[in-house]
């Protein structure tokens, strides 16, 4: 039986693996924690987890950021941005899903969040929530913000741990990373896959 929204739900419940969980994935030469000097420039957004099951299999809602962008430019990312005046955290995350791929918030069930993450190279400071559809997303992508999506097999990759160099903005790095359909999901992206794979193996996955 694949595992059921509740019991998902009460993984995110329970004690989050932060720090620990995000070190696994993270690119060499980065800190996890803001200094006080990062305050000015820091970003406060928030991410979408959005997850559905197919075929006894868990897939979360990728994203692949057009090459144009300012930030994380042609990276693969949840969907998600920076909060406005006025929004929660949790609005923003529910507003960008339905910016970028045509997901209605109406559609979706906020299961619960993961540990924050400060991405210190571009100052951006996510919350990542975990959002539940009844079945397989139809997408309407907005091209200036989405290049292509991505149906990403959760537990066909929890133990599929790769490396790459990357040509990055701190200069050419080896990363921990997923492969997948051409594409590399590093970074914060990984760093936050890392935490809710952790949490849903401590209370439920089996080998």
């Amino acid at each position: 039986m694949p595992i059921t929204k509740k019991e998902i739900k009460k993984a995110l419940a329970g004690n989050l693996h932060g720090v620990k969980s995000h070190q696994k994935m993270m690119p060499p030469n980065r800190k996890l924690q803001a200094a006080a000097n990062d305050k000015k420039r820091m970003k406060p957004s928030s991410v979408l987890l959005l997850l559905y099951i197919e075929k006894d299999e868990l897939f979360v809602c990728l994203i692949k950021r057009p090459s144009t962008m300012k930030h994380h430019a042609g990276q693969v990312a949840f969907p998600g941005g920076r909060i406005e005046l006025g929004e929660t955290a949790r609005e923003t995350a529910l507003r960008e899903t339905w910016e970028e791929i045509g997901i209605p918030p109406e559609k979706i069930e906020i299961l619960g969040s993961l540990s924050e993450l400060f991405v210190d190279v571009s100052g951006f400071l996510i919350q990542p929530f975990v959002g539940w559809l009844a079945e397989k997303p139809s997408f309407k992508t907005n091209p200036t913000e989405v290049e292509k999506t991505l149906l990403f097999p959760l537990f066909q990759f929890r133990n599929k741990l790769d490396e790459t160099e990357l040509e990055t903005v701190s200069g050419r790095l080896k990363v921990p990373c997923f492969h997948f359909e051409g594409e590399i999901i590093w970074g914060a992206t990984a760093m936050i896959l890392a935490e809710f794979y952790d949490a849903l193996e401590s209370e439920f996955i089996q080998e």
